[in-house]
């Protein structure tokens, strides 16, 4: 069963495919920066994995609400090439988006290194200008 926010975001990438082309580009704030609370990068883990975001200098609004200085978090799992900065971020297993506004999640990974990045989008899903992403981090899930 699909939730109203799976719903919510499938029909907005879809809108926004439909549409093509590049979007326009939300500002991002001076100084804003997202970042990983937990885990910390080379830290050794189990399944599940708790992820918990942070972020400064902007706010957090749900995927579909425009409000300026607000952006919603899309986590990128084991991604080596990031998504286009002008296009929504795609949406699948390794590409996560959080459009409810969440800030943490919980990650069942297999064993092993995984990568993980986050990126701030904007109310369509895409990265603001300049984008607003972390550093990427390597765990490893034992």
């Amino acid at each position: 069963m699909i939730s109203s926010t799976q719903r919510f975001l499938l029909s907005s990438v879809l809108a926004a495919s439909l549409v093509g082309g590049a979007h326009a580009a939300t500002p991002a704030p001076e100084g804003a920066a997202v970042y990983f609370l937990t885990p910390t990068d080379g830290q050794t883990v189990s399944s599940p994995v708790t992820v918990r975001f942070g972020l400064d200098g902007m706010g957090v609004a749900p995927a579909g609400v425009e409000r300026e200085g607000t952006g919603h978090h899309h986590l990128l799992v084991d991604v080596d090439e990031l998504p286009a900065m002008d296009q929504p971020v795609p949406s699948d297993e390794h590409h996560r988006h959080f459009g409810g506004g969440q800030t943490q999640t919980s990650l069942e990974l297999s064993p092993g290194q995984h990568t993980l990045q986050l990126l701030v989008g904007d109310h369509q899903h895409v990265p603001h200008e300049p984008p607003v992403m972390s550093e990427k981090i390597t765990i490893t899930v034992e």
